[in-house]
């Protein structure tokens, strides 16, 4: 007795055999008998193949599904080919040769089927075979609509489809010979007429809409009444879809039918006024509620719970596909206390053939054959039933609901749960739309910001400290970053950060026990078991501040400028995967942060080296000079420091007699460096070789003239103080172009100690002259660089008349007070920071000596 059919036609061309094949496996898979699939494929395979190939003519297969056995039967049409003459052919030769073409087919009939033979009719021939039904064994098998059988009409005649095409504004453009033969109007006397002359449509009620707006839906069927030429009016069943033609002008085509033939045209899921109820029972409604468009996670967990409800499963669980559709990730389950991972992802193609997630399956116990889904291991489930989402043809994701008993679902569930996903599939995929629009605008904000705080420094251990905070908790868990040693691997840890601070330093302390990561060779993302292992074998992990601490951990290289400088390793929790698009934005932001970092260590390395240079140009240390207190105040303006702007030098040169000096060389860098140490070596040695100041000076000008083109100009005060016995202190001055020394009397009066000479560097024969003053106890010296004197609020200038008022009010200071003072003084004459370089040195004689 056969209990359901299927057939289909070939034509004789390549594609067919495996056309036909897709056919039986789809057919077969669909009456839940996966165990005669491999089989039947191969056998139907060869008999198309002979049909169209050698017969040359189109294949009819059928498939019938008998009580004990499948039968399946091809047909061509070139009978008079025939077959191998079997004569005294012994039985092993008898249906053809193993290696040649011909028969083949029917070998493989007589070593696979149960039975098989060949039948010949007018004009026809078709080979057939019979597999036998194993035992029943509990699989899965691809929920397909049950044949209507008693429910398709009965007709006496042909069925007649009628095709008619509607204008924009409902006029009619086209009737098929199938319109004039149920309606038996001419297309001549219809063309250009309205549609509302014929059709006679239900008085709208409530909410239906009427003719004219169910003619704009996109898509529509129902019933409703069709005018003959007499006047008496015929029930007709139709469907109508809105259409546009290669120009975009819209028009809408209609398909009718009789009433009685309306099974036809009717959709399984439609259900018409006075029919029986559809015998899978009633529909599910999977929408809790309206969706919102930024609440994508709440919508996907309100479906699963809803699904789980609805069919009184024990979990329930829905994935999303990927942007490129090639794997699923776990976006949404309930019921499933293990083997659980959110964002968790595998291939949307498992590589089973019992399994697809393009078509509704029923899988009747998960303990006899296992799906090859991940999610469900270990969780107790047997029975499960999945439902692709689609919009539009396109899979976005699957829907499936499980329960420990085995054998509780059927094909009518899956058809029911395929109904409720695809109302609820168009939803979810707007919302996950918004959200990756969400997604992709915050990813952009995200990376505009972390490029302007990058970019706000150049301090190492702010850089460092940022690409952490950057990362944590926006991206991950926690954060390490390591840079290289000095060997070039990357095995330093240079930064720990958590999102619970409490975890911070047993982070830090596991990742020292912990041989650091290597990057790969992909220079993306990679993924690094090695803190958990080291921890499990240490021993780290029963400890209750590294409670689930470790979990999935990836490892990005920082690449600046074609090498690694470092790595970013990022972590999550125990049973939190990252999600590709976090993934992909933590290589985004590697990518900025390694540049950052190395521009940052490139500008640290500089400045040291500046700093480093403007050190060796200071003395390390003032002398103490007996009966003369001394203060110096240095500020080096400008990001970096920049070597060579101004210097000063205090230095013994005999015994009782000392020498002091404050210059300003012209620019900054390594030149004005070179002249920097020049002069300042030069005065020592020149000094101590017995020559009075304007020898010093000459023999200076002569050595920076040398230089060539490395020489620079050069402005220079140049001094030797004697403390004599009676409490004063001699002084023999000579001001090379410099600002002139400032003398600050007992009584408050500023006068100048010098008188302005040529500045060296300039001229090869200089005339210079010592001048002479003696400073009484009491009295103050005050020698400054032009960054004082120049200290400019506009086109206002704080100058030596300033300066002049600023030291007037330093009576009775000590040296370092009227340094102190004079410094403040120059910093509040503007709001903005200075921008020269700035020297003050201050000598004083006390007005009672010490002893």
């Amino acid at each position: 007795m056969v209990t359901a059919r299927a057939a289909a036609t070939f034509d004789p061309d390549g594609r067919s055999a495996s056309a036909a094949r897709g056919f039986v496996r789809d057919a077969l898979l669909g009456w839940g008998l996966p165990e005669v699939v491999d089989d039947a494929v191969v056998l139907v395979s060869e008999l198309v193949t002979n049909a169209v190939v050698h017969a040359g003519t189109a294949a009819d297969v059928c498939c019938l599904r008998e009580e004990e056995s499948v039968r399946i039967e091809v047909t061509d049409h070139h009978p008079e080919r025939g077959l191998p003459s079997l004569g005294d052919v012994p039985s092993s030769d008898r249906y053809a040769d193993p290696d040649g073409e011909g028969g083949r087919g029917l070998l493989m009939c007589s070593a696979l089927a149960e039975r098989w033979g060949v039948e010949y009719a007018a004009g026809r021939k078709t080979v057939w075979f019979r597999l036998a039904l194993p035992a029943h064994v509990l699989g899965t098998r691809y929920a397909v609509p049950a044949t209507p059988g008693s429910d398709l009409p009965s007709s006496t005649g042909p069925v007649h489809v009628a095709v008619v095409q509607l204008d924009e504004d409902g006029r009619v453009l086209a009737w098929n010979p199938d319109a004039e033969a149920l309606f038996r109007h001419p297309a001549a006397t219809v063309l250009g007429r309205p549609w509302a002359d014929l059709a006679v449509w239900p008085t709208p009620a409530g909410r239906s809409p009427g003719l004219t707006d169910t003619l704009r839906l996109a898509r529509w069927e129902g019933g409703y009444g069709l005018r003959l030429p007499d006047g008496t009016e015929v029930e007709v069943y139709g469907v109508q879809v809105r259409v546009r033609d290669t120009e975009g002008v819209p028009s809408t085509l209609c398909l009718l039918v009789r009433e009685a033939d309306r099974a036809v045209l009717r959709s399984p899921a439609r259900t018409l006024p006075g029919e029986r109820p559809d015998p899978t029972g009633p529909r599910l409604d999977l929408m809790a509620g309206p969706a919102t468009a930024d609440d994508l996670d709440g919508l996907l967990q309100r479906t699963v719970e809803r699904a789980r409800d609805l069919l009184d499963a024990d979990a329930a669980y829905l994935l999303l596909t990927t942007e490129d559709e090639t794997e699923f990730e776990v976006r949404a389950a309930t019921g499933l206390t293990s083997g659980h991972r959110r964002h968790a992802r595998f291939p949307v193609e498992s590589g089973n053939r019992y399994d697809s997630a393009r078509l509704p399956s029923v899988h009747e116990d998960l303990s006899a054959r296992p799906t090859g889904l991940p999610l469900l291991t270990g969780s107790g489930m047997r029975s499960l039933v999945t439902v692709p989402l689609k919009v539009e043809g396109r899979l976005i994701g699957s829907l499936g609901i499980a329960t420990a008993a085995p054998g509780r679902y059927d094909n009518e569930d899956a058809l029911r749960l395929q109904f409720a996903a695809d109302r609820v599939a168009l939803a979810i995929e707007s919302t996950r739309l918004s959200e990756l629009e969400r997604l992709r605008r915050g990813s952009l904000s995200f990376l505009v910001e972390a490029s302007d705080l990058l970019a706000g420094t150049l301090e190492h251990e702010q850089t460092l400290a940022l690409m952490a905070q950057m990362a944590v908790p926006t991206l991950a868990s926690w954060c390490a970053v390591y840079t290289n040693g000095d060997h070039g691997s990357p095995s330093d840890l240079a930064f720990v950060l958590h999102e619970d601070e409490d975890r911070i330093d047993p982070l830090r302390d596991l990742l020292d026990k912990t041989p650091a990561p290597e990057a790969g060779p992909s220079h993306g993302a990679d993924f690094w078991t090695a803190p958990a292992d080291t921890a499990a074998a240490g021993g780290l992990t029963d400890s209750p501040e590294l409670a689930g601490l470790l979990g999935e951990t990836v490892v990005l290289p920082l690449t600046a400028r074609n090498r690694v400088i470092g790595l970013l390793a990022l972590g999550v929790p125990t049973g939190v995967r990252f999600r590709q698009e976090i993934l992909e934005l933590a290589e985004d932001l590697s990518r900025r942060a390694a540049l950052a970092l190395d521009n940052s260590r490139l500008y640290s390395e500089r400045t040291a080296t500046s700093q480093a240079l403007q050190r060796s140009l200071l003395p390390p240390e003032l002398p103490e000079i007996p009966g003369v207190e001394v203060d110096v105040y240095y500020q080096a303006a400008g990001e970096g420091n920049e070597v060579g702007g101004d210097f000063y030098d205090l230095f013994t040169i005999r015994e009782g007699t000392y020498g002091f000096a404050i210059g300003d060389v012209c620019g900054t860098g390594p030149e004005a460096a070179s002249v920097t140490g020049l002069a300042r070596h030069s005065l020592r040695l020149l000094a101590r070789e017995g020559l009075d100041a304007p020898q010093v000076l000459r023999r200076l000008n002569a050595a920076i003239l040398d230089e060539g083109s490395r020489s620079r100009f050069l402005t220079l005060l140049y001094g030797e103080l004697t403390p004599r016995p009676d409490g004063s202190t001699e002084l023999s001055l000579v001001c090379a172009g410099h600002p002139l020394p400032l003398r600050l009397r007992t009584n408050g009066q500023v006068d100048r100690a010098a008188t302005p000479q040529p500045l060296l560097g300039v001229l090869d024969d200089l005339d210079l002259t010592a001048e002479h003053l003696v400073l009484a106890p009491g009295e103050v010296l005050l020698c400054v660089t032009d960054g004082v004197t120049e200290r400019r609020e506009g086109l206002r200038m704080l100058g030596d008349d300033g300066l002049a008022e600023v030291l007037t009010g330093c009576t009775g200071l000590t040296a370092g007070a009227v340094a102190m003072r004079v410094q403040r003084a120059v910093e509040r004459f503007a709001p903005e920071p200075p921008s020269d370089d700035m020297a003050i040195l201050t000598l004083r004689v006390p007005t009672q000596r010490a002893v």
